[in-house]
């Protein structure tokens, strides 16, 4: 067996464990080396009851002290029993869990593990693994990876394999030479991979993190210094049309508002880019709410001004049907055609659609990935804008520019980068940054609570709702994990559901639902059908729902503040005074300083440099930020290091690396994981 055996030669995996393999995209020996943790368990010595902190993972050795009772709560089968040692007692609760009649007995003994919520001014701890005695005191002092996993995969089958071929980690091919790995003091990538998944100690850990974050930020990096040479070097075939500036400035003029000195500074340096010899490749950086819409309007209009088509791709149906009915209105008085072109279209309306862009009948189409499929052709395409691109990636980004004779590209986003980071990730794309909000926009009023302000917050919901609005509610899982005691989507709807007793409409969103099923729920909370959506990430881009005013975070300290500050832009964009709850489940000083961060500002960038600062090493990968999507490790922020490392290897190493990289991705038996 090597690296690129099929993953059904180790031991263990038959026909139907590989299949759910497949699931994961794991295939081969090498996939499932590759494959990263998500998280990490330690198994501590356990405490007495009375010393255990609420929303912090705990040991505690405990009898079982009553009968297991099961009760029915809609779809939800909660099982509860009572623990107890000799200075204290708590309440464990199942969920869908029947079997557990069958494995406690009063009197019995064992090692729970688990996060204490307060319910009702009880102690409760919520799905906890357990343990006999001396099995546990052999995972003691131990760290115990946690993968991603599929329905009928568990951790531990998951882990079985991994140990059965982690002697290959060493046979990995890297992109760095020998000599520029111990040049930069790096560990070997094998050692690097056998860390990963088998940590012999925490700083061992970390260490390995940072050689695989940094081997990312180097393929990333070498990609982005290519496309930054080719930038360079490409003419523009655009002409501005005689007048554009000025029919623009009228444009401007007419708005029912007036643009901030931000967002015309931004428009300047987007008509001078179009003016200039060269192709314009312009990244738009504003806070949420900074008006960057606008300002792409003012660039799609220059362009049809000038006899050019324009194209907007945003990530999102929903926002792109909310773009298109924005762009329609403003537009159609000034006899610019606008259209739609999204997924979910049936056949025969994309085919209209292909159409009208081939002869020149739309002006500007808005639409999702659909736009770089192979069917539309257009006639004059002059400028791309894409919204919140790291959803996209620079290869899907430059698919749409090859539709047009190599048109202008204006990228837009919202994600809190700071500068010295974003001049780094950005290296190919000059740089506007809107930093001001239009006046009269009403702050956000934040506050960062403990688990037993639930109740009071759920309260301050329903009286929300009471006033026709709507809320969020964050969950970071979309279903209970094994090994993970954060809140989840599904489990948590059903409750939340059953609080309220039928009186307020729950719903619940999740990025592996299938599209069609997202956008339904999406538009349906958008037509006020739904009171509260309960979601995973998914919606930090891609909704704009003025009628939503509070956000609820739940495990709020398990998110970057810069995340957080994306997630909380989902409110306050209407007229009605809006609000974000931010849930800390975990009480310790460190999560508390960080939230405050959010509580006291709500200046994207400012919470963007504090996040660089006080997310240390200690994190090891947490849930991932926004704007890092397009890597498997690499966070910018706790690996800011790592990615200055990167850059200075490339400026040094440039030209060598990327023939090695070259020649990885040319090899047909080497799947090299490129972050593009």
């Amino acid at each position: 067996m090597d690296i690129t055996s099929n993953i059904t030669e180790v031991k263990g995996v038959g026909d139907k464990t590989a299949d759910l393999f497949h699931k994961l995209n794991i295939y081969t020996v090498r996939d499932l080396i590759t494959v990263i943790p998500r998280d990490y368990l330690s198994y501590e010595k356990p405490v007495r009851i009375t010393e255990v902190k609420e929303g912090v993972r705990t040991a505690v050795f405990a009898k079982v002290s009553s009968y297991v009772k099961s009760e029915k709560r809609g779809k939800l089968l909660i099982s509860q029993m009572t623990i107890s040692d000799p200075v204290g007692s708590l309440q464990v609760t199942f969920f869908n869990s029947p079997y557990i009649k069958n494995v406690f007995k009063p009197g019995a003994e064992y090692v729970f593990v688990g996060t204490v919520k307060i319910w009702g001014g009880k102690k409760v701890m919520e799905m906890p693994e357990y343990y006999a005695v001396q099995k546990y005191r052999a995972m003691t002092e131990t760290m115990q990876p946690i993968y991603n996993l599929t329905a009928g995969l568990s951790n531990n089958t998951f882990r079985k394999c991994i140990r059965e071929v982690i002697f290959l980690s060493g046979k990995v091919e890297d992109i760095l030479t020998e000599d520029i790995r111990k040049e930069s003091g790096l560990m070997p990538l094998g050692e690097a991979l056998l860390n990963i998944h088998f940590p012999t100690s925490r700083e061992m850990l970390k260490d390995s993190i940072r050689r695989l974050a940094f081997n990312e930020f180097l393929s990333f990096l070498i990609e982005v210094n290519k496309l930054r040479s080719e930038n360079v070097a490409r003419k523009s075939s655009f002409t501005l049309s005689e007048g554009a500036v000025i029919r623009l400035e009228a444009f401007l003029k007419s708005l029912p508002y007036s643009l901030t000195k931000a967002q015309s500074k931004a428009i300047d340096d987007i008509v001078r880019d179009m003016q200039g010899p060269y192709v314009m490749n312009r990244l738009v950086q504003g806070d949420v709410g900074s008006g960057k819409t606008i300002v792409a309007a003012a660039a799609l209009y220059l362009t049809v001004l000038s006899g050019y088509q324009g194209a907007l791709m945003v990530p999102t149906e929903v926002l792109a049907v909310q773009h298109y009915e924005d762009f329609k209105k403003l537009f159609d008085k000034l006899n610019i055609k606008t259209g739609l072109l999204t997924g979910s279209l049936s056949v025969k309306e994309k085919r209209a659609v292909y159409e009208k862009l081939k002869t020149g009948d739309i002006d500007i189409v808005i639409g999702t990935h659909a736009l770089i499929q192979d069917k539309p052709e257009y006639e004059r395409l002059g400028l791309v804008v894409t919204d919140e691109q790291h959803r996209f990636g620079v290869k899907q980004r430059e698919k749409l520019s090859e539709k047009g004779n190599d048109p202008h590209t204006l990228i837009m986003s919202a994600t809190p980068i700071p500068r010295t980071l974003a001049i780094i990730l950005y290296a190919d794309l000059d740089i506007s940054i809107i930093d001001e909000l239009p006046s009269g926009r009403k702050k956000i009023m934040n506050c960062v609570v403990g688990t037993s302000y639930r109740d009071t917050a759920y309260n301050f919901i329903y009286k929300e709702i009471e006033k026709g609005h709507q809320a969020y509610i964050i969950c970071p899982m979309v279903e209970a994990s094994e090994g993970c005691d954060a809140e989840n989507v599904v489990d948590y709807s059903e409750m939340l559901k059953n609080h309220y007793g039928g009186r307020v409409r729950v719903e619940y969103l999740h990025g592996k639902m299938p599209e069609d099923n997202k956008n339904a729920i999406l538009k349906r909370f958008m037509n006020r059908e739904i009171d509260v959506l309960v979601s995973t990430t998914v919606i930090e881009v891609g909704i704009n729902n003025q009628n939503a005013t509070v956000m609820m975070v739940e495990n709020a300290e398990r998110f970057g503040l810069a995340q957080l500050h994306q997630l909380r832009g989902r409110v306050g964009r209407g007229d009605a005074q809006s609000y974000c709850i931010f849930i800390n489940t975990k009480d310790t000083e460190e999560a508390l300083t960080r939230l405050r961060v959010l509580e006291n500002s709500n200046d994207g960038f400012y919470i963007a440099n504090e996040d660089l600062k006080q997310r240390g090493p200690g994190d090891f990968f947490g849930i991932r930020q926004s704007g890092d999507v397009i890597f498997r490790v690499a966070d910018i922020y706790n690996h800011h290091d790592m990615l200055k490392a990167a850059q200075d290897t490339v400026i040094k190493y440039g030209d060598i690396l990327a023939e090695r990289l070259c020649e990885l991705q040319g090899r047909s038996d080497i799947q090299v994981v490129t972050t593009l």
